[in-house]
């Protein structure tokens, strides 16, 4: 959390704003009084930041040139309607002359120019704290940062995944954490929101216990909601170095809050960055974050489904959008999972938002969003943000009773009653067993038994992979290097396999640990898990802890705490005081250390290195958790270099007489994923080349005439004949109606 000072709307702080408030006045006029739809209103593109043609003018074959629209759209909701009522505090914000809730965001559309040479489906993507993260999924490189349309290099964009194919895809603002919208932000392509502030019914200010988790560097540090009171007795700043020491209070005398309390500062000295500081304290002004939802829920139903805005501005997707599947990274990714278990798949209209989703790294958790005082940017790790609740039941796709709560649920209930549930593929690394408690995604509650499939979902575990993607060079602040670990290969093979099954065809199997099979274990029990006695490597078990939290007696009906943070007691970990525990499980790994359970990267398959999901911190926080991190810890060179350091672990030479032995082994681990559909062909001379070269970095003597260059995969060779299971995609490539 970067402690950026977050917007506090319906207060004109820029040109920007001023000019979303002018189109919310002037579009209250312009609905008949008895639509009680909530709804997009009016989109204002902005022809200054949109381009046509986008790329520079590039032409994708069978496609030709895209465009971007970008701009703003506004929106309302009716506070009432049982669709929207869910929404924690939407009751108490402002409404406009028909009793209706204001909200406004940024969009970036790109698309093909000549729609009817698309494929007629739109990739959205949520932003991750108002960032585009398709990058490495689409292929793109840096995408051309926050501007995909600037992107002009033609390598890149004939390389690229989705233009070639047609699609559309689309952004749109939904998250507080993404910043105000100002004249700075719409200069650099972030997409915000504008949210509304909930007041108490006499039009006052809102009051209540609020909460700051503080590891960042800085004099000073920006307060998510500005404190009702400078009365310092009223607020408790503590600070400690390990999660599990206790906090030390400090004192009144030794911090301060500037002259409006929307930040505070240490009376000497600045802010250690990773210690660990915590400000509990009264705050007012709440906005109403869970607004986000319906955002995204009304836009792509309005692109999906309607014309023209009620000032005739036509939808630039009109009568095109047959399928929309969803394509997110972390964050996002928990904020859909609550989008679905809250009923926001069923638009307004009745209808389905979206088809598909692909969840990257989300798995059993949701987003702290639907609360007040919530803070959705924030994200539980094994050393942060315990206590912004994300990890709350129901947690699995499929009905389970919990026996803590009492309640019996699934995430897909509502749209299962509504028939709008779209079909989804969890695909999520090692690192959210370790330290997001994924296990509960398939377990039932109590931990005691495997969960079946939902027949609308299934679940990807990607073995030994961190929380996105690490540098094998760098250790940051923890004790190993980073784990380089990258699933792009099989989120596109999966995205295919997605719309595949929105044809009827269904996905491949789903791929995760297991207690019936005996590849979950203790995280506590080192020789359960199997993880081996490397020199030089610390093992804990350190894994978080899924509590049922005190927040008060009515917070989980309700949403509005009592006690903010929550009661907890030091040691935080594996301690009953702090509440009923869920109990989780983490996977088993082989000799080597790398997961057995899962989809297995032909890294992890023909492994140079163990590679893990977790890893510890070092310096003064040593063996605290080192947060969405994993290790690279490579294999010896030589047995030689083995038996002197007592690694039990087989050396490279050992493993691998010759490079011959190494790339076979290489290509069939490839091979098999394409036979299992997990896996494209167009991806498998990159990865050749790359794992090639690898494996001579690790010391593999390369053959005389140097590395080879990749060869056709047995699966991906024309005898097969482009059939289904050859991991070619059958999708088409953006021609008519495909």
């Amino acid at each position: 959390m970067s402690g950026r000072k977050p917007s506090f709307p319906f207060a004109a702080r820029s040109p920007v704003y001023a000019a979303v408030l002018g189109a919310f006045a002037a579009s209250s006029f312009l609905v008949a009084a008895g639509d009680a739809q909530a709804r997009i209103t009016t989109i204002s593109i902005d022809k200054a930041r949109s381009k046509s043609p986008a790329f520079g003018g590039y032409s994708f074959p069978g496609v030709g040139q895209y465009e971007s629209i970008v701009g703003v759209a506004h929106g309302e909701l009716d506070p009432n309607d049982h669709k929207n009522s869910k929404i924690v505090d939407i009751k108490l914000a402002p409404r406009n002359a028909k009793g209706k809730v204001e909200y406004a965001f940024d969009f970036y559309i790109l698309k093909p120019i000549d729609l009817s040479k698309g494929n007629h489906k739109v990739m959205y993507e949520p932003p991750n704290r108002g960032n585009k993260t398709w990058t490495t999924f689409g292929r793109v490189g840096n995408g051309g940062g926050a501007d995909p349309a600037s992107l002009t290099d033609p390598a890149t964009l004939a390389n690229s995944f989705l233009m070639p194919r047609g699609y559309t895809m689309v952004w749109s603002g939904w998250d507080q954490a993404a910043g105000p919208m100002t004249a700075a932000s719409e200069a650099a392509y972030t997409t915000t929101i504008q949210l509304p502030i909930a007041h108490n019914k006499d039009g006052s200010s809102i009051t209540g216990p609020s909460y700051e988790y503080i590891v960042s560097p800085g004099a000073s540090y920006a307060l998510t909601y500005p404190a009702a009171t400078l009365d310092k007795s009223k607020a408790t700043l503590t600070h400690r170095v390990h999660l599990n020491d206790t906090p030390a209070t400090i004192p009144a005398s030794g911090w301060n809050y500037n002259a409006d309390g929307t930040a505070i500062t240490l009376a000497s000295g600045a802010f250690v960055a990773n210690d660990i500081y915590e400000f509990s304290y009264t705050a007012k002004d709440p906005t109403v974050n869970a607004i986000g939802f319906a955002a995204i829920r009304d836009w792509n139903a309005w692109l999906r489904y309607e014309k023209a805005d009620d000032n005739g501005v036509k939808n630039p997707m009109a009568g095109d959008i047959r399928r929309i599947v969803t394509e997110v990274v972390s964050q996002p990714a928990r904020t859909l999972n609550d989008f679905t278990h809250l009923g926001f798949n069923q638009a307004e209209n009745g209808r389905k938002v979206f088809d598909g989703m692909m969840q990257w790294i989300g798995a059993g958790d949701g987003i702290h969003m639907n609360y007040r005082w919530s803070q959705p940017g924030r994200t539980e790790r094994n050393r942060q943000h315990h206590l912004y609740i994300e990890g709350r039941f129901p947690f699995a796709n499929v009905e389970t009773h919990d026996s803590i709560s009492g309640e019996t649920d699934s995430r897909m209930k509502r749209c299962e009653e509504t028939h709008t549930c779209p079909l989804t593929a969890e695909i999520y690394s090692a690192n959210e067993y370790w330290v997001k408690a994924a296990s509960l995604l398939h377990t039932t509650p109590d931990g005691k038994r495997d969960l079946e499939d939902s027949p609308y979902a299934r679940n990807y575990f990607i073995s030994s992979h961190q929380h996105g993607v690490g540098s094998a060079t760098s250790k940051g602040v923890c004790q190993q290097f980073q784990n380089p670990l990258d699933s792009q290969t099989v989120q596109r093979a999966l995205w295919v396999a997605i719309d595949q099954w929105l044809d009827g065809r269904e996905p491949p199997r789903s791929s995760v640990p297991r207690l019936d099979n005996g590849t979950f274990a203790d995280p506590l029990n080192q020789a359960q898990v199997g993880f081996p006695h490397i020199p030089g490597v610390t093992y804990t078990g350190l894994e978080t802890t899924r509590y049922r939290l005190n927040y008060g007696p009515t917070y989980y009906s309700n949403g509005i705490p009592t006690y903010n943070p929550p009661i907890v007691f030091s040691p935080f970990e594996n301690n009953p005081k702090n509440g009923p525990i869920y109990p989780s499980w983490v996977p088993k790994t082989d000799a080597d250390g790398n997961d057995i359970a899962g989809v297995r990267l032909a890294d992890v398959t023909v492994p140079l290195a163990t590679y893990t999901g977790w890893a510890l911190r070092s310096g003064v926080w040593a063996n605290d958790g080192c947060e969405s991190s994993g290790q690279y810890i490579p294999f010896p060179k030589t047995k030689a270099d083995r038996m002197a350091s007592g690694d039990p672990r087989l050396s490279v030479q050992e493993r691998y007489p010759s490079f011959d032995v190494y790339a076979s082994a290489v290509r069939k681990a490839l091979d098999d994923m394409v036979k299992a559909r997990l896996y494209l062909c167009e991806d498998a001379a990159a990865d050749q080349t790359r794992l090639y070269n690898a494996g001579v970095a690790a010391g593999i003597a390369a053959p005389a005439g140097g590395v080879p260059a990749p060869s056709t995969l047995p699966h991906c060779a024309p005898h097969h004949g482009g059939g289904d299971d050859d991991g070619h995609d059958d999708d088409g490539h953006g021609h008519g109606d495909d």
